[in-house]
């Protein structure tokens, strides 16, 4: 099977890159499994190195802040236990 040009890997990080965002100081996301699955999450990770940029990572998503600023986190909260992530809504939740 061919893979499509757009998703060669280096196409595709290139596409990327030249997103209007990209030009503008702006962000972009992706999703980590796309990231992993088309260039490899260690050539993601140097390409945002080598442009100087900020990325983070939460839940499935990439961001990158793609300017040189800083970036400060405002509001942190405490991460939820895991049996909150297991029962988001309470164990009994679903019992009426």
């Amino acid at each position: 099977m061919t893979i499509p040009d757009y998703l060669d890997p280096d196409t595709w990080l290139r596409n990327v890159f030249s997103a209007k965002a990209v030009g503008r100081g702006g962000v972009i996301h992706r999703s980590a499994r796309d990231v992993e699955r088309i260039v490899g999450r260690d050539a993601f990770l140097r390409e945002v190195q080598r442009r100087g940029f900020t990325l983070v990572e939460n839940g499935d998503q990439l961001v990158v802040f793609c300017n040189r600023d800083p970036v400060r986190l405002i509001v942190q909260r405490d991460p939820p236990s895991l049996s909150q992530r297991a029962w988001p809504m309470g164990r009994d939740a679903h019992i009426r």
